[in-house]
């Protein structure tokens, strides 16, 4: 879209948000003095005046429409980049806009799935039972008489977001130019991170692979965790078909209340899906607001969770993730040097930081909370207040973080709301470390060789080969290593002992490997084979070990 043709547009944003009087969010600009002047022509929107800026901010996003309702959701996320005060209000955006025509509704369905709606369900209201930014929900029920609930994007919606995303971005451009702090705030990063979350959000086929997965991973648990099934011969890219549940929003907590539910044991259930999803499965749902969580109080003494909207979901990369729970467990037994190198290694702090300033800033955050009975430290807002604390070491983080920490404010603002006095440390700590012991520990590591042996058994013949190449590639001058002369002459000499050593270790190592395996997994066949194996292996290295006088120089 041209500017020209995006100007209308442009107007209409400036004009709303001057109404609202957004000028403020200008200020120590170039561009302050000449908004608010243009603010003094207009009135001000009904209800604007005495209200606080994250709350204007809020009411003029909703007035907007709702791309950028969608556009406040996802910034509200971003709590290492906005005040507290506005990430708070955005937060308190609600998705409930005007619905769609129903019979827009079933035309798409239609198209989708091929067949008219009279042969795909037996019934289909086309009144829906709830409407967003981005889709509507209506009831129906399948052929062979399950309820169902059918998801279907709104009519045009991919040409409004791409049209809103482009005037997003001009704006982000403003504000990279224009804003005295645009280097830590990142707009066009922001942007382009609010772009990447629509994109994924118009694709229901997306959607529903998440809930397919998320489901799989607690099918062992549904009495903890419920996600509704996925009907895949009734889905598509702009429609999905899910299994109807019910249940009471996990902030009701009256209703709660009037059927008996456990709140104290629901709410450390809670706490302890999350470190599961997260750390266990490295899969974890990113939009945990009451209204994607429900409660089925079916049992009352032991209530369980029914979690709906799968479109954002979160991952880690496996290092970050290790890294992750260790800085947790760090934090819970207080080893602030330990904190800070973890940050150094996992490249969230550049090298050059030095470990013992960021030991005593980190220190310096969490001591005053450590005065307090455990009960009322959030391990949320102690994750925060280190995130800002880095930022000011040039601190770096990936998105998939920065979805981490609002999930997890998420449910820790659930769980205190299920359970005042829970304590989240005693709650998580063990968790944590039973998930860290499965995942990282012997047995876990035995499951990683076994994966890997057959690799590199494969591999392991060409070792020699691979190294006499990179020698000869040295010597010619065609590689990447310098080596002066005489360098070349020892490392030339001692080629027939090195691979002696690599070809001897490699027999030695998968020796005592296998020998491993079969003492960890298979008991049964007794101790005499490992132990032969074993020794067998350490006399493998033993005959490959260089002598002294043989030794590589």
């Amino acid at each position: 879209m041209s500017t020209l043709s995006s100007t209308p547009r442009l107007l209409h944003v400036l004009v709303i948000a001057l109404r609202w009087r957004l000028h403020e969010f200008a200020q120590g600009t170039r561009l302050y003095r000449p908004l608010a002047l243009l603010a003094a022509l207009l009135p001000r929107a009904r209800g604007a005046r005495g209200l606080a800026r994250g709350e204007r901010l809020r009411l003029a996003l909703t007035e907007l429409g709702p791309i950028f309702v969608k556009f406040g959701q996802v910034l509200s996320t971003r709590r290492d980049l906005l005040p507290a005060d506005l990430a708070d209000a955005l937060a308190k955006l609600r998705d409930q806009v005007e619905p769609f025509p129903g019979a827009q509704a079933r035309v798409t369905i239609e198209e989708q799935l091929g067949k008219p709606i009279a042969q795909l369900y037996a019934e289909f209201d086309e009144t829906p039972l709830a409407s967003a930014s981005i889709a509507q929900v209506h009831a129906a029920r399948l052929p062979d008489g399950r309820a169902v609930v059918v998801k279907v994007l709104r009519p045009g919606i991919a040409a409004r977001i791409a049209r809103d995303t482009r005037l997003l971005r001009a704006l982000g451009n403003l504000a990279q130019r224009w804003h005295p702090r645009a280097d830590k705030i990142r707009p066009l990063e922001v942007v382009e991170e609010i772009e990447k979350t629509l994109e994924h959000e118009l694709n229901l086929q997306r959607e529903g692979a998440n809930a397919s997965l998320l489901r799989r991973n607690f099918a062992h648990a549904p009495h903890d965790l419920y996600v509704p099934e996925v009907f895949w011969d009734w889905s598509a890219e702009r429609v999905l078909t899910l299994q109807r549940v019910h249940g009471i929003p996990a902030d009701d907590i009256a209703a709660l209340d009037a059927l008996g539910v456990d709140r104290k044991a629901l709410a450390r259930k809670g706490v302890r899906l999350f470190y599961e999803q997260v750390f266990r499965d490295n899969f974890f749902h990113a939009d945990a607001h009451p209204g994607n969580i429900w409660v089925d109080p079916g049992e009352p003494a032991d209530a369980s969770f029914i979690a709906l909207d799968f479109g954002i979901m979160g991952s880690l990369p496996e290092a970050d993730q290790y890294l992750l729970a260790e800085n947790f467990m760090a934090l819970f037994q207080r080893d602030y040097r330990r904190i800070a190198e973890l940050h150094v290694a996992a490249g969230w702090m550049p090298a050059s930081v030095r470990i013992d300033e960021l030991e005593a800033a980190t220190r310096a955050v969490c001591e005053p909370y450590f005065t307090r009975p455990m009960s009322e430290i959030s391990i949320a807002e102690v994750t925060v207040k280190l995130f800002q604390t880095a930022r000011e070491y040039e601190l770096t983080l990936q998105p998939q973080l920065i979805l981490l920490q609002k999930t997890l404010l998420n449910i820790e603002g659930l769980g205190r709301q299920l359970d005042p006095e829970i304590d989240i440390w005693a709650v998580a700590e063990p968790i944590l470390r039973n998930v860290l012991r499965q995942r990282y520990g012997p047995r876990a590591w035995l499951r990683e060789i076994k994966r890997r042996a057959p690799e590199w058994m494969r591999q392991a013949p060409r070792l020699p080969e691979l190294l006499i190449q990179t020698l000869e590639q040295a010597a010619s001058g065609r590689g990447e290593l310098t080596i002066r002369a005489r360098e070349l002459e020892a490392l030339a000499a001692n080629t027939r002992v090195t691979q002696r050593l690599l070809a001897g270790g490699l027999f030695g190592s998968t020796l005592l490997i296998i020998a491993v395996v079969l003492w960890a997994l298979k008991p049964q066949l007794g101790i005499t084979a490992p132990v032969v194996l074993a020794v067998l292996g350490v006399l493998a290295w033993w005959r490959a070990w260089p002598r002294r006088d043989a030794a590589p120089r």
